[in-house]
Parts: structure tokens; sequence; C-alpha cells
């Protein structure tokens, strides 16, 4: 009789270090060129964000794009917490919550862009103008800081770590997502 109130007890006691959570949202604004244009790139992420955002550099020179090594080419912050959620809402609402298959990555993260940060409910400002940007958010669940810790650094088990059919399923269950087929 034991045996059969322990199991029962499994299924609705959920292991609370098995729940998925945003650990971060990475935007990112690529300009492709130095100049005014990043600055205000610049000043959409911060606004959205309240941050202040980093620049990235080309890694290498494209003539056919016009761009040198080491020139500053695009904007990028990471958020977490609750900010990070907030924002992602933001984001997926203008997706209409509507993502691919492909978005996923075999990691368990997941990444899509939009056209027109204005949708996210920032102003309209003609002195900065419109761009597009892209959301990475990379998922994890509790005890995962053991392989970013400097002493004494572990590793996650194969169990423990996030695969995409789960990613897919945290989606559907938390957003109430659409997965649409392809690529």
């Amino acid at each position: 009789m034991a045996a059969d109130t322990d199991s029962g007890a499994k299924d609705e006691k959920k292991n609370l270090m098995r729940n998925l959570r945003i650990q971060k949202l990475s935007l990112n604004i690529c300009v492709g060129e130095s100049g005014d244009k990043l600055t205000r790139a610049a000043k959409v992420i911060e606004q959205l964000t309240g941050q202040s955002p980093v620049y990235s550099k080309a890694r290498f020179t494209v003539r056919s794009f016009g761009i040198r090594r080491n020139e500053k080419i695009a904007v990028h912050c990471t958020v977490r917490g609750a900010k990070a959620e907030e924002i992602l809402d933001k984001g997926l609402k203008v997706r209409e919550y509507e993502l691919k298959q492909g978005n996923f990555s075999d990691t368990g993260n997941f990444g899509f862009g939009i056209q027109e940060h204005i949708d996210l409910g920032i102003k309209y400002d003609p002195n900065i103008g419109i761009y597009g940007m892209d959301f990475y958010v990379v998922l994890g669940r509790a005890g995962f800081s053991i392989s970013k810790r400097r002493r004494a650094q572990g590793r996650i088990g194969n169990k423990h770590r996030v695969t995409k059919a789960e990613a897919i399923k945290w989606f559907q269950q938390k957003y109430d997502g659409v997965i649409l087929p392809g690529k």
C-alpha cells in the first residue's frame, strides 16, 4: 500500500530542478556600418532595455559590404530576469506567438527577428528612424551554474540538459505558442 502512495506523490509533485527558465535574452541590431546610424541603433536598445548596449566589431574586411576589420557595425545587449521576460513577451506579441521549428537550436535555445522596433511599443522618432532587431533566448534549469563557476567546476549530465523538444514544449505551454513547420 505504501508503494502506491509513493507513485501517486511523484505524479503530483514535479521536480523543481527540472523546470525551465530564461537564463538570458540577447538583443542585437546589426547596422553594417559605423557612425550616426549605429549610435541611433544604440539609443533604440537603450530605450527598450534601460541598459547601455555594447558595440560589436567586424571580424574581417568585406569589400562588397564596405566594412573593414575591427570597425563597429552592430550593438547588442544582454537582459536577465523579469525584464527579459517582459521584453520577450513584447517581441513574441509582434510575431503573434508563432515560431518555426528551425528557430529552435539542438541545445534548447531559440531566436527570432522583428522588422520594426516601433512594434514593441516604442514611440516613433523621426530623428532615430526604424530598425529591425534579433532576439535570442537561452533557456536553462536550476544547477546550470556549476558548469560556469571557476572553482570546483562540474559538468551538466545528459538528462539535465535542455533539448529542442523540451524548449518547444516550454514555449507552447508558457506562451500558448504555435510552431510552424519548416525552417
